[in-house]
């Protein structure tokens, strides 16, 4: 059985604060209408599916213009490694260092049927905001299998 593969880039910018020094990490909140009231959670690393046709990190480059409307930065690009979800889906994320303003988003959009069996297709965007969390607060948005690629970014900005 072949499962399918997914890529992204998780952006990280430093910062000051009263504690010193620290990070951020961008992140998007899902969009479409099974996450609409969903916060907690609802949140991920710019990403999506791949085919082999396409390198990790192409695809990762690719869905990150897709998902969020702009340039992905050049890098470099650490990589963050892979995780397998219960699905069987391979995730690869790379991290890297750039400051972007989330009003410049554009999302890009899907379509499917909704209401469901109501055989309406409706358009709704891939990520519907995006923006900037400290650590703590990023752990707590993320769905709980990217939480792993936050820790792995954490280590290596400290290192």
């Amino acid at each position: 059985m072949t499962h399918k593969r997914s890529a992204g880039l998780l952006l990280f910018r430093r910062t000051d604060d009263r504690d010193g020094p620290g990070v951020e990490v961008l992140l998007g909140h899902m969009g479409g209408p099974l996450w609409a009231g969903r916060d907690e959670g609802g949140w991920g690393i710019p990403k999506g599916e791949y085919g082999p046709e396409e390198t990790p990190r192409d695809a990762a480059r690719r869905e990150f213009t897709e998902e969020i409307g702009l340039p992905p930065p050049e890098g470099p690009y650490e990589p963050l490694g892979e995780v397998r979800l219960t699905s069987g889906k391979l995730v690869t994320i790379w991290a890297v260092e750039a400051d972007l303003d989330p009003a410049l988003m554009v999302p890009g959009t899907f379509s499917m049927e909704w209401p469901p069996h109501s055989g309406r297709v409706e358009e709704f965007p891939e990520l519907d905001r995006v923006a900037w969390f400290a650590p703590a607060m990023a752990e707590k948005k993320l769905i709980r299998s990217q939480i792993q690629f936050l820790e792995r970014l954490l280590v290596h900005v400290k290192g």
